[in-house]
């Protein structure tokens, strides 16, 4: 049966999108990893760009398989068990099937640092800390959303009580029990966030606080070509630059101001060879700003340049705009650069080496793996 998605939902994704915020939605249910799929839908048709990437985090078990075989006989079991309909086809095992979803143990998430998703999923409740919620959070992007499912409760009180994985850190012989304050205070604090939304897993919101009565679009102010006060200043500034070799090309990738501030930043500092330390919060866009500095380095005819990260699959977006950074410049794979893939099964086929001929011999290299 159809049922109509209460507006509010689809009002907060939106405003998300347009202010470039992550909006949060906490569903309680059993059922509530089938709304993961209507939740997606919402923010594609959102999303003017491509389909939203997914990382989906979890504790020691999925419901359903990440592997692809593992996945077709639990699907058949299910089916000889009465649980699944053949004949009807169930919305969730379409939307894992479609790709674009990386999945991830809690215990191996700082090999997510430094990527970037559209949309992550939080399983498994009772295995989360501070520091995975920030982990793994922040790696969702500007305008992404952060789900968060939980089991049926009789009320949203009881998580206050729940015995957590990482209490049994505290527990002595002396001391048996340990309060747990984080879930009180996370709780409140979602109380208390305007970007956030608890409901059912039928998608019914829960009135915990006031200001979910009343969700409205937000304006954007936009001049006659539709462009904000900070896109309007980008664009102006990205015209000023357009003929500057090599800032011109790699500054018209900038998404943000503050990336082409310091992408203008590090390329200036570089040709008078002092240092730069870029601080701000996980998720705004350094690695991109950095991948492309690095490539107007290469431009500049710097010939070695060494990246250090706990592990490869951390530099999978500096890379990955280095090589936008030499499309931006007019440099073509296999026949001005050469990229190198890690031979190790755990890092993925991930890059740790890109040799550049162009000039002269040139590598970016990933020396070791600085512990953080």
């Amino acid at each position: 049966m159809r049922k109509k998605v209460d507006e509010r939902i689809r009002t907060l994704i939106e405003n998300g999108v347009k202010t470039r915020h992550r909006s949060m939605f906490v569903i309680i249910g059993d059922k509530s990893r089938d709304q993961i799929v209507n939740l997606h839908y919402m923010l594609s048709k959102a999303v003017i760009k491509s389909r939203p990437t997914v990382l989906w985090c979890y504790k020691d078990k999925l419901e359903l398989s990440s592997h692809k075989k593992k996945r077709a006989k639990q699907v058949k079991k299910l089916m000889q068990r009465g649980l699944l309909n053949p004949e009807k086809v169930d919305p969730f095992s379409l939307f894992v099937e479609s790709g674009g979803l990386t999945y991830c143990l809690y215990k191996d998430s700082e090999r997510i640092l430094g990527n970037t998703f559209g949309m992550c999923i939080l399983q498994d409740f009772e295995a989360l800390t501070p520091n995975l919620l920030a982990r793994t959070i922040e790696t969702v992007e500007g305008g992404g959303l952060i789900v968060l499912l939980l089991r049926s409760l009789s009320s949203l009180t009881s998580l206050y009580t729940m015995v957590m994985d990482v209490h049994e850190r505290f527990r002595t012989e002396s001391h048996s029990e340990a309060a747990g304050r984080f879930n009180e205070r996370f709780l409140l604090s979602l109380s208390l966030c305007k970007a956030c939304v608890i409901m059912d897993d039928e998608l019914n919101i829960l009135p915990i606080s006031s200001h979910i009565r009343s969700i409205t679009p937000v304006p954007v102010k936009e001049d006659s070509e539709g462009l904000s006060e900070a896109e309007r200043d980008l664009k102006n500034l990205k015209e000023q630059l357009s003929e500057d070799f090599p800032v011109g090309p790699l500054i018209k990738k900038c998404c943000t101001l503050d990336q082409e501030k310091l992408l203008l930043h590090s390329l200036m500092r570089f040709w008078i060879r002092h240092f730069v330390v870029s601080l701000a919060a996980r998720g705004r866009g350094k690695s991109a700003a950095l991948g492309l500095a690095v490539a107007g380095a290469i431009a500049a005819g710097y010939s070695n340049i060494f990246v250090t990260a706990p592990s490869p699959e951390n530099l999978k977006t500096l890379f990955e705009f280095i090589c936008k950074g030499f499309g931006a410049l007019d440099y073509k794979e296999h026949i001005d650069y050469d990229v190198v893939k890690s031979t190790n099964p755990e890092f993925k086929k991930a890059t740790v080496r890109i040799n550049i001929y162009r000039q002269h011999r040139q590598t970016i290299n990933m020396t070791c793996f600085c512990p953080i």
